[in-house]
This record gives C-alpha cells, sequence and structure tokens, in this order.
C-alpha cells in the first residue's frame, strides 16, 4: 500500500524528472532516476533515515524482495560474465567488476549499520589489508616481490589491529595514507580498472578513518542539568 507523505511525493518528483529526461533527451540517466524512484523510500529506512515512515511488514518485505533481487543480480552478471569470457571479450572485465563492487558494498554496510563504528573501522582496515594482500599473493605467489608489494597491505593490517586503542591517531594516519594511494591509484589517467581499485580500496578505508572518529555513546559525558 502507498503512503501519500513526503517520501512519496519526491520519488514522484524524481519518476517525473526520468520521464521528462527520456522525452527530452533520451539520454541513460533517465534510468538511473527510475530506479532513484524506486528505491528512495527502503533505502532511506534502511539507513534509518526516514524509518518511522516505514512499518514493520514494508521492512520485512523490502528486506527479503532485497536480498532476492540482489541474488538474482549477482547469478545474471556472473552468467554474462562467462559468456563474454568464453567469447574473448575483454569488455567480461567490466562484469566482474560489477560483482566486486555489489559484494564489497554490502559488505560494507553490513558492519556499518550495526553502529559499532570502531569496530566496524576495524574490520574495514584488516578487511581491505588482508583483501589486497591475497590478490598480491595469488600474482606473484610466495616470493620476495610478494613480500616487498604486500608489505603496505600489512602495515595496514597492524593499523587495523592497533586502530581500537589509538582511533584519532590510527584515523589520521588511514586518512594520510589512503589519499596518497588514491594520487598513486588515479596518476596515471582514468580507467575503468583504476576508477573500480580507487572505490573498492579508498572509499572504505576513508569510511573507517571516518568512524574512528565517532566518539562512541559510553564515552560521550552526561550533560548534568542543574
Amino acid at each position: 500500500m502507498f503512503k501519500i507523505d513526503a517520501v512519496f511525493w519526491s520519488a514522484l518528483a524524481i519518476f517525473a524528472i526520468a520521464i521528462a529526461i527520456f522525452a527530452i533527451t533520451g539520454e541513460q540517466m533517465w534510468l538511473t532516476l527510475m530506479l532513484a524512484s524506486y528505491l528512495l523510500r527502503p533505502t532511506l529506512a534502511s539507513l534509518g533515515v526516514a524509518k518511522r515512515l516505514v512499518d514493520e511488514r514494508q521492512m520485512a518485505i523490502h528486506y527479503r524482495s532485497g536480498n532476492i533481487a540482489f541474488a538474482v543480480l549477482m547469478v545474471a552478471t556472473v552468467v554474462l560474465a562467462a559468456i563474454q569470457s568464453a567469447k574473448g571479450d575483454p569488455e567480461a572485465e567490466m562484469y566482474n567488476i560489477i560483482i566486486i563492487l555489489g559484494i564489497a558494498t554490502k559488505a560494507l554496510f553490513n558492519v556499518l549499520l550495526v553502529k559499532d563504528y570502531r569496530g566496524a573501522a576495524v574490520r574495514i582496515i584488516i578487511g581491505v589489508g588482508a583483501m589486497a594482500l591475497l590478490f598480491v599473493v595469488m600474482s606473484h605467489g610466495l616470493s620476495l616481490e610478494t613480500l616487498m608489494e604486500g608489505s603496505p597491505w600489512i602495515t595496514m593490517i597492524a593499523l587495523g589491529l592497533l586502530a581500537r586503542k589509538f582511533p584519532r591517531i590510527i584515523s589520521g594516519v588511514v586518512f594520510a595514507a589512503t589519499t596518497v594511494l588514491l594520487f598513486f591509484i588515479l596518476g596515471k589517467g582514468l580507467t575503468v580498472g583504476q576508477f573500480a581499485t580507487a572505490l573498492l580500496i579508498c572509499v572504505p578505508l576513508y569510511v573507517a578513518g571516518t568512524c574512528l572518529w565517532i566518539r562512541p555513546a559510553e564515552e560521550t559525558p552526561e550533560v548534568v542539568v542543574e
């Protein structure tokens, strides 16, 4: 059942803009806006922004349908990647990037929505470091080159282990290291692979650095009103 509220009118406005763009220009952005209008309410509810505007039954339906849709999208993308790869099409890499981005995004929000921000930051930093180190090992095997190329990621894992004890210091180090890494990744021009790498590595690390600055509720001093 549709609720006539601020979210409904916002989604309707986005939908109308999408139809207008399609009718006037035919640009692909209309499809993005159409998707945004459909996902606006469940996305706001999942982030806790408009949870009061969605009842528990709707939340359960959105959760189940969202998981089914995500599974269907991932399976379809894997099948398309296999078909394109069998044809020798280099564009098959695009499908692999979509799969990895989808899984990484779901994993990121799985830890963030618990709202234990420092714990989430620790898991994100260690997870990014471990994943990058795994790719290095898969590329070069057990060798001196692996040790040299993997040393920054071993350091990143160590930072993650220290993050809960020294959150603000580690946050500053993570921000600085991620900024240097971002310039290194994008320094030779922007390709699809470099952009995807920046999304997969730098965005989670920036999120983790921000989470380390958020003071846990138990550390927030109480204000006494006399």
